[in-house]
């Protein structure tokens, strides 16, 4: 198979509208994006400025992004306001305003586009025009999505390929996304809101299946139903790639569409594409043989910890091998992959104390992530400091969480993030700590008294990893800073 090889027709699109101005990238076409600094939108502003589109947006916060549309050029408001729209002369106005799910629908901004009568969509709907002329490699699952898609990438680009690319996270070297020039586009497909159901992926990646976003996905059958529509939306002549160890993928290939190719990767002795004689490092990354089809291919040494980078670098080579690049060149490729920005990222280490920053926040990333630190780190005391992320997911999964520490030495809960929800009072993060059997856990309320707490308590040797979607990473950069001044 070549994944410039498709089989779907580009989209026909009414003459003149935004989605068709878009799929053609039209300079003068003005794009406003509402969420501009978060990981979903900001990707996206950028490779609309590389392409040319006028592109403007609003955030309730500054941040590095935001500073960097700006310097590129795009317009960027620093709160989000009706009059930010308002304000334009109609021939200024945006042509289409893309929103992330986290804009409610009485957000000044977007009560203002909707009443001059501007087209508000989500990426499901955007990204579909956006992509219409490129060969899409999506990357889906509950886990590990951001690392295996900046994997293919780092192996796509190295071997000299011009993809496009957005990464809900940072790649050292090549950043959060490029417009590329190879008809070949790599999209981490996110499953929140459904937007992964938009997507007419040529290749798709599924690393795993796991119920998780229960405000979107209230059973575990309503989220695997989801997957199953998207791999019903892979090319009739693409590929669909996912991890053989996993149930919920291996529940999912049983399903079987009938088009299309279907190969695994994984431990498994029944992998395509496998990996055996599995070892760990002493800096907590993995070494293995590969073998293709029962051939061997070669060996893998990763420098990032923990055995699902493992996983995730199988499904980067399988995806690689199937855009011809050859083994040899990928193994050498992923050997140098440093990790991405909040996945096991090291802040710092000062008196040393060891800072680690980890995006964890379901069950089992914890566990993965705790693992992988326990063998990177064998002999030391573990500190994790866990930011819950949104009241839904603590509520539905708060015997899960309370199990997920078993790896750490000692504990600390704090309040929860709420993110896109409000706080209905039914759920704690005390309860976390309540239901734990762990003996050494314990909730304090505000990150900054967690700082106080932990300035007071961390010795020489030990390991602070905070966990966390939200603002637990401040936990561990305010550490550092308070240790540099009193040391």
């Amino acid at each position: 198979m070549n994944p410039s090889e498709s089989d779907h027709p580009t989209p026909d699109y009414q003459p003149g509208s935004w989605q068709a101005r878009l799929a053609k990238g039209d300079p003068g076409l003005r794009v406003h994006l509402l969420g501009v600094g978060g990981a979903g939108l900001g990707p996206i502003a950028r490779v609309l400025h590389e392409q040319g589109i006028q592109v403007s947006g609003s955030d309730s916060q500054t941040s590095t992004q935001t500073e960097e549309l700006a310097a590129m050029g795009a317009t960027v408001f620093p709160a989000q306001t009706a009059e930010n729209l308002l304000k334009l002369a109609p021939e200024e106005r945006p042509d289409v305003v893309l929103i992330s799910s986290a804009i409610s629908e009485d957000n000044p901004e977007r009560r203002a586009a909707e009443s001059l009568q501007i087209p508000v969509v989500k990426r499901s709907e955007f990204l579909p025009a956006l992509l219409a002329n490129r060969k899409l490699i999506a990357v889906a699952g509950t886990h590990g999505k951001s690392t295996t898609t900046a994997m293919i990438v780092q192996v796509l680009k190295d071997a000299g390929i011009d993809i496009g690319y957005i990464l809900g996270s940072r790649l050292r070297e090549y950043g959060n996304a490029s417009a590329g020039s190879d008809p070949l586009f790599v999209l981490e497909a996110d499953e929140y809101d459904r937007m992964f159901l938009g997507l007419n992926p040529t290749v798709a990646v599924i690393t795993n299946v796991e119920w998780d976003h229960p405000d979107c996905y209230p059973s575990p059958a309503s989220f695997r139903r989801a997957f199953m529509q998207f791999t019903d939306n892979v090319d009739r002549k693409g590929l669909i790639v996912s991890c053989v160890d996993d149930v919920g993928a291996e529940q999912l290939r049983a399903y079987r569409p009938t088009r299309g190719q279907w190969i695994t990767y994984g431990l498994g002795k029944d992998a395509d594409l496998r990996a055996t004689k599995v070892k760990v490092l002493p800096n907590g990354g993995y070494q293995a043989e590969i073998f293709w089809w029962q051939a061997p291919v070669g060996q893998i040494t990763l420098s990032v910890p923990g055995i699902h980078n493992l996983w995730n670098a199988l499904a980067a080579l399988a995806v690689a091998r199937y855009c011809n690049v050859s083994a040899q060149e990928s193994l050498a490729s992923l050997g140098k992959f440093p990790g991405i920005a909040r996945r096991f990222e090291l802040k710092g280490e000062v008196n040393g104390i060891t800072v680690v920053d980890d995006y964890a926040h379901h069950p089992t990333e914890i566990m993965a992530t705790l693992s992988a630190a326990r063998n990177r780190y064998p002999d030391r005391r573990i500190w994790a400091i866990f930011q819950p992320h949104t009241f839904s997911r603590t509520k539905r999964l708060l015997y899960q969480m309370g199990e997920s520490f078993e790896k750490a030495d000692r504990v600390i809960v704090t309040d929860i993030y709420a993110a896109r929800e409000q706080d209905d009072g039914t759920v704690h993060a005390k309860e976390i700590v309540a239901t734990s059997e762990h003996p050494d856990m314990q909730y304090i309320s505000e990150l900054t008294s967690t700082v106080d707490y932990l300035v007071q308590h961390v010795q020489p040797g030990d390991v602070v990893i905070t966990l966390g979607a939200g603002t637990s990473y401040k936990v561990g950069e305010w550490l550092l800073d308070r240790l540099r001044h009193s040391s």
